[in-house]
């Protein structure tokens, strides 16, 4: 029977559970919850499907292959390092929406029809819009209300795709799309979750203002569960390659720039993304094996980078670079562990990131693509210079504004530990632990002599460089302008004077689509689809008041 129970799950009974227990027994729920997914998901093996008819639709909520399997375990592994994490913030609030998002984001990797990835889809916005507001400042508010406004349009692109799809004909199952019609709304829908610019700004406006245990679940779920859909849909499309080097490199431009610690995080996760983005457009069983494994070492040292800075908020309630300085004698873990996750984004040998990022590489290396391996290449070296020097050394070293940070709770330094454990278990022994769960076998062999030496005068130069910049690399308390500010006065003025024309135009379309679904005989194409939607988006609805309720329940 384990064969066919989703391993989503148990991350949603645990989420039902978790809001109504007192707070020890909540714990432990929170944590079997994840852990019992893993293990399921762990257990399924290839080829395991689960189908059925509903409405008269074909659905395929449980299809497991090689790519979404991979997927699926470190969504499942964060979700559970993620609560251990967390377990220092016991608001009932912040595990049922880690729990929901675990559990949605490992719905997406095993959805095989287009509907079910909708449901799962919609439902990670949900949960991440409240992950957001929880982190309790009228900010985080304001920026939960946001991201919620952007992932709707985005949700409502990816179902105007779907039925517009199902309406001409084509498979129930997903698949790939061709990139004009309904492939063209679908690419954007799975655009905006990967935060490709300009509709980017909202990674960096939402994430630094949620909890620092929910910053860690927003950090691994939504772009790599785009990531994921981009892999399934459009591998192989050439505008994925320009779109993600563009992305590696204007994420890392914004991240030297930046003043807030998990802004320059957030800003790090674009261009992280970016290298996976190009392994999909290149297309190859190297590349897309590549972009998988990125996808998976990012989760797990990004987690790691998001705990550690999270950390420093929870300790000293500061995480702007002007404000922190000389906390590496108070914090000497933290400092540590968060250094792993540092060495290991920016490429150092013998951690994951060293692994993927070569993967993605070499995989545009074989395809003679040297713009885009020089573009990768020079993405590197920005990162280790903002993650790996610039936030360590202004933090934990630099000034010393004599703070007296509170204590770490233990559950935090062992989540830490435990992550940063498996980055060195998976960039030391690759062929053994990560290969093997990798959508098409992989030969490639990154630890050679000029591999490791290259790797390695990439770090000590771009130390030299921050040493002899360090002085003009200091945060500055200002605001970043990033993309946003290109659509938000249109879009106030459009609610402001279109919001009569607009809400007109779409109770006349709730009228049509309720005409068309009573007259299914007149056109056979389109009324089974439509309604099929209308339905999603009445449950859709459900678990967004649902969620809302549990966000402003008491703690």
């Amino acid at each position: 029977m384990s064969e066919w129970l989703h391993p989503a799950a148990p991350c949603l009974l645990g989420a039902a559970l978790v809001g109504v227990l007192p707070a020890r027994a909540r714990a432990v729920v929170a944590l079997a919850a994840p852990a019992t997914a893993l293990a399921l998901v762990w257990g399924l093996p290839a080829g395991t499907r689960l189908e059925l008819v509903l409405l008269g639709q074909p659905l395929t909520p449980l299809r497991v292959d090689a790519l979404g399997r991979v997927f699926a375990i470190v969504f499942a592994l964060l979700g559970a390092l993620g609560v251990l994490y967390g377990l220092a913030t016991p608001r009932r609030r912040l595990h049922v929406a880690a729990l929901v998002a675990t559990g949605a984001a490992l719905g997406i990797a095993l959805s095989g029809d287009w509907f079910t990835l909708y449901v799962w889809w919609e439902t990670l916005a949900v949960a991440s819009f409240v992950l957001i507001a929880d982190g309790g400042t009228p900010r985080a508010g304001r920026a939960a209300l946001r991201y919620l406004l952007i992932h709707v349009t985005g949700g409502a692109c990816l179902l105007a795709g779907i039925v517009w799809h199902r309406a001409t004909g084509g498979d129930a199952l997903m698949g790939p799309l061709p990139l004009n019609g309904p492939g063209a709304l679908v690419l954007l829908a799975f655009a905006v979750n990967a935060a490709i610019p300009p509709v980017n700004a909202w990674l960096t406006d939402a994430y630094p203002e949620s909890s620092p245990a929910g910053a860690v679940f927003l950090s691994a779920f939504a772009t790599k569960a785009a990531v994921y859909a981009l892999a399934r849909v459009f591998p192989g499309e050439e505008i994925l390659v320009w779109a993600g080097v563009t992305m590696a490199l204007y994420g890392v431009v914004f991240a030297v720039l930046e003043n807030d610690i998990r802004r320059l995080l957030g800003y790090h996760i674009v261009s992280q993304v970016g290298y996976m983005v190009t392994g999909v457009g290149l297309g190859t069983p190297l590349a897309l094996s590549g972009a998988a494994a990125h996808a998976f070492s990012h989760i797990l040292y990004k987690g790691l980078l998001f705990m550690g800075a999270g950390t420093v908020v929870h300790a000293t309630g500061r995480r702007k670079l002007t404000e922190l300085g000389g906390l590496a004698q108070a914090m000497p873990a933290t400092c540590v562990l968060y250094m792993v996750g540092a060495f290991s984004i920016s490429g150092a040998p013998l951690l994951n990131g060293f692994v993927s990022k070569s993967l993605v590489v070499a995989a545009a290396a074989a395809e003679h693509r040297v713009w885009v391996e020089w573009g990768l290449t020079l993405a590197s070296v920005g990162t280790f210079l903002h993650t790996g020097l610039k936030l360590p050394y202004f933090t934990f070293a630099g000034p010393d504004r004599r703070l007296r940070p509170a204590p770490v709770p233990a559950t935090m330094l062992t989540a830490m530990t435990a992550t940063a454990a498996l980055c060195a278990l998976y960039g030391t022994f690759p062929a053994a632990t990560l290969y093997p769960l990798l959508p098409f076998p992989v030969a490639y062999q990154p630890y050679t002599p000029d591999h490791v030496l290259e790797a390695i005068q990439i770090l000590v130069g771009t130390t030299v460089g921050f040493v002899w910049l360090r002085a003009k690399l200091g945060g500055e308390p200002t605001v970043t302008r990033d993309t946003d500010r290109l659509y938000r006065a249109p879009a106030r003025w459009v609610a402001r004077r279109l919001g009569p024309a607009v809400a007109g135009a779409a109770d006349a379309l709730e009228a049509r689509l309720l005409a068309l679904m009573d007259r299914p005989a007149a056109v056979p194409d389109v009324a089974v689809p439509v309604g099929y939607a209308v339905l999603l988006a009445v449950t859709i609805l459900g678990v967004a008041l649902a969620a809302l309720a549990v966000g402003r329940a008491s703690p």
